[in-house]
């Protein structure tokens, strides 16, 4: 799911339960909003009639990741990681334990990222009350979210992507139960298969896609409450290219939207947008997508060095195909680096540019609506037919676009363009050369899209 207000949830059954254990298992990709203007929650209980009862977890403004239980008797406890999550790029398995009949106060809840056992907290772990219950989900005003929770009284959402999502109640299981270490690559993985049990309001949601059907034996589906649930191709085992919103050549009156797909600027200056994922000479052939939400002003399309992405993104009027580092196919149908010439088709609000980069033979082609600019043919290899560009050797580039008052959003291959779902060929897209991509074009003959599948193709 990767809508900044889109979230599901459901009402508690009518046979509640109270308890002291819980385990609340997901694999993420988000991070705590960039500005640190708002709270990001992720998942949560809560109260529907009483903003003082709650249970929550969520990103704070200072980038920790927090949960934080409130009921009748006051708080029971708020945790925080001393750690910062600022990272857009990575999927990552959170697991949070909560056990309060343990005798050792700092082991009544546990938190675990990738496996590992977090330490350090900004709270006090010795303040959990042995043998404390909660009583959240004993009757049928209690509510449950996933991307999404509720703190006093107000509701924050999450802007990134959920999958693999288990609440337990009444049982405490370790992360291990969720994932295991990957004896080839050393890298934690999913436990497609986990054998626990989840209580009567527990389950587990988004196993594969953006179904809100409960996988667990019982049947607590969840309501599509606000937003709509995307199912994007983006997952654990394929992670996909998303725009940095790390980037401080987006500041001023830039937001990154969409689980990090999407560009708005109003400001009357230019911003430069990069992707995560640079793309080596010599290494593969690659495609993606950039729709153009709205033109008032100027956008610009390409790639650029990443080294030059990494020391000059910070001035707010830098263009980076203005220097000999990027180059870019812009609106008004001209091709630059460092200075312009005749190329293709103008574009303008509503139009999709592709763009297809051969690292191994240095080209650059661009296509507008699904028609190759320059009657370019991105599978002529070494001659270059209809290239926009052949690139400098020795460098690494990153995905790149300008805009001036002007909103895109890029479709990697996860099958949307900001919330909109692909709907060419029956809704099926075109998959890239890896096959587990989703573009609203036919892709190029051999080029994959940027996720871990097409560049360890």
């Amino acid at each position: 799911m990767a809508n900044t207000t889109s979230y599901a949830g459901r009402a508690v059954t009518t046979t509640g339960e109270t308890f002291t254990k819980l385990t609340v298992s997901f694999w993420m990709k988000g991070m705590a909003h960039p500005n640190g203007s708002a709270q990001r929650g992720i998942w949560g209980l809560n109260d529907n009639s009483d903003n003082n009862r709650f249970f929550t977890m969520y990103f704070s403004t200072n980038g920790s990741l927090y949960a934080y239980w409130k009921q009748n008797e006051g708080v029971f406890f708020t945790l925080g990681t001393t750690q910062k999550f600022r990272d857009p790029f990575a999927w990552q398995h959170f697991h949070m334990v909560m056990d309060t009949t343990l005798s050792t106060a700092a082991d009544r809840v546990k938190f675990y990222l990738n496996g590992v056992r977090i330490t350090s907290f900004e709270d006090d772990l010795g303040t959990i009350t042995q043998n404390a219950f909660s009583n959240i989900l004993i009757n049928t005003d209690g509510r449950m979210w996933w991307g999404g929770s509720k703190t006093s009284g107000t509701f924050h959402y999450f802007d990134g992507s959920l999958s693999h999502c288990h609440m337990c109640v009444g049982y405490a299981y370790q992360a291990d139960s969720f994932g295991s270490v990957d004896t080839d690559s050393g890298v934690w993985k999913i436990n497609t298969s986990p054998s626990v049990s989840y209580g009567t309001n527990g389950g587990w949601w988004f196993k594969d896609n953006a179904s809100t059907t409960d996988n667990s034996t019982n049947s607590n589906t969840l309501a599509t409450t606000s937003g709509n649930i995307l199912g994007v191709k983006d997952c654990p085992s394929n992670n996909f290219a998303v725009i940095n919103a790390l980037n401080p050549g987006i500041h001023g009156n830039c937001t990154v939207d969409s689980g990090f797909t999407s560009i708005l600027s109003t400001d009357a200056a230019h911003r430069n947008g990069y992707s995560t994922f640079p793309l080596a000479i010599g290494n593969g052939k690659f495609y993606w997508e950039t729709k153009v939400d709205r033109k008032s002003s100027h956008i610009k399309i390409g790639v650029v060095y990443d080294e030059w992405a990494k020391i000059n993104q910070s001035p707010p009027n830098e263009e980076f195909s203005g220097d000999s580092k990027g180059y870019s196919y812009r609106d008004n149908g001209l091709k630059e680096n460092n200075g312009t010439a005749s190329f293709g088709d103008t574009f303008t609000a509503g139009d999709i540019i592709g763009t297809a980069f051969d690292t191994e033979n240095r080209k650059l082609y661009f296509s507008k609506n699904g028609v190759w600019q320059n009657s370019g043919d991105p599978t002529s290899g070494a001659t270059g037919t209809g290239a926009a560009f052949t690139v400098a050797d020795g460098y690494t580039y990153l995905p790149a676009i300008n805009v001036y008052n002007a909103d895109f959003s890029c479709n990697f291959g996860s099958g949307f363009f900001d919330t909109t779902a692909i709907t060419t060929n029956s809704g099926n897209g075109y998959a890239g050369a890896e096959g587990a991509s989703k573009f609203n074009y036919a892709v190029p003959s051999g080029y994959s899209a940027i996720n871990t599948k097409g560049l360890n193709q």
